[in-house]
């Protein structure tokens, strides 16, 4: 289920909220002009590519595309393997990626089809981690600071929403918070 955990930006040991409960994750993401729904999710096969993750989602990506003013909707996919010999690489290679802080040019839309990952948004003197899992679309607009973990083990499939090509391209700030506060499989696992 999603978590949403909210942090001082200089107190990262500090939690001043931490919840599963989806309506108030929503409301409090919906204050800072973040999107939070939970769509309903298909079975796949845990191969499936790209056209079949597509398929299975075609009518909610329709809809989004049309209200957001989408021209590019691909899938991003990064699950372990263990017949695949580059998944390490590829996957440290991946998680680093945007382990730091970082904007983009245009809204920041995720819709997880499979497995987690976590936003790190970076707002009004908090970091606001939220969780993502299977169901979880995830709208954080342009030019809002943040940094995304996929985990030790990345395991996740993403359709990703994008207005233009280079929609992706992280403007990073240079600051080190990111390194401050706990990783993902730190905030997914339940505290004592």
């Amino acid at each position: 289920m999603t978590l949403l955990q909210v942090m001082p930006e200089d107190e990262p040991t500090t939690v001043e909220l931490r919840t599963r409960d989806a309506e108030q994750i929503r409301a409090t993401l919906a204050e800072l002009g973040v999107e939070y729904e939970n769509w309903a999710t298909r079975e796949l096969h845990a191969k499936a590519g790209q056209d079949a993750v597509l398929a299975a989602y075609a009518e909610e990506v329709a809809d989004l595309k049309a209200k957001g003013g989408f021209r590019l909707v691909d899938v991003a996919a990064l699950r372990p393997d263990p017949e695949d010999e580059t998944y390490p690489e590829r996957a440290a290679k991946a998680r680093g990626t945007f382990l730091d802080e970082h904007r983009h040019s245009e809204n920041e839309v995720r819709f997880f089809v499979a497995g987690q990952g976590c936003f790190y948004l970076h707002l009004n003197q908090r970091v606001y981690a939220v969780v993502c899992e299977a169901g979880d679309l995830l709208s954080v607009p342009a030019g809002t600071t943040h940094w995304f973990d996929m985990g030790p083990t990345p395991d996740f499939v993403a359709i990703r929403f994008f207005e233009e090509e280079d929609g992706w391209v992280g403007d990073f700030t240079g600051d080190p918070i990111a390194a401050k506060f706990p990783r993902l499989d730190e905030l997914v696992a339940e505290p004592a």
